[in-house]
């Protein structure tokens, strides 16, 4: 017979993956990341949390126990949401470091979640300008769509916005 921690302990430590990776998710965006096991994530999270293995703050964000910090990083949170609409055909997923937000691969296809905060268009451009071309889908997460015609550089595949409430609005450059 089967325990609860044969049953969930892979669910379990990939959703600690998860809560590691990108500290600060609601419990609505980590149960998007299992469509149709609702449930089952959010008494996983109870249990981690009972456990001490994650702690959640005042403002619902999920971070692993060893976090002292436990800042909500509000880009790399609507980055997630970005991430969420693609997560059914995502392969893989992973956080990375400035600008990239997160990475994913899809259709064997590598894709970058950018975010480029307002007023700090033209770093994110110089940095991805003069990074190496990694021939990856650069999805451009910005604060407004008026940043849109302040960005330019290699391999732009569009631009969003997301709002407090986790929808993701998606544009394209006008030529």
């Amino acid at each position: 017979m089967k325990t609860r921690a044969d049953i969930y302990g892979h669910e379990a430590t990939e959703l600690l993956r998860i809560i590691s990776m990108y500290p600060g998710l609601s419990e609505k965006q980590l149960c998007r990341f299992y469509p149709d096991r609702e449930d089952v994530t959010k008494n996983l999270l109870s249990h981690l949390s009972r456990q001490g293995r994650t702690r959640q703050t005042d403002t619902g964000g999920y971070f692993p126990y060893r976090n002292d910090r436990m800042e909500t990083d509000s880009g790399m949170v609507r980055a997630a949401w970005v991430l969420l609409d693609f997560i059914d055909r995502a392969e893989y997923h992973s956080s990375s470091e400035f600008p990239v937000k997160i990475a994913f691969f899809s259709g064997g296809e590598l894709y970058e979640i950018i975010h480029a905060a307002a007023g700090q268009e033209a770093i994110a451009s110089h940095a991805l300008r003069q990074s190496r071309d990694s021939g990856s889908r650069r999805i451009v997460l910005v604060d407004s769509p008026e940043q849109i015609p302040l960005l330019e550089f290699p391999g732009i595949t569009g631009f969003c916005t997301v709002d407090a409430a986790g929808n993701v609005s998606y544009y394209k450059k006008s030529t």
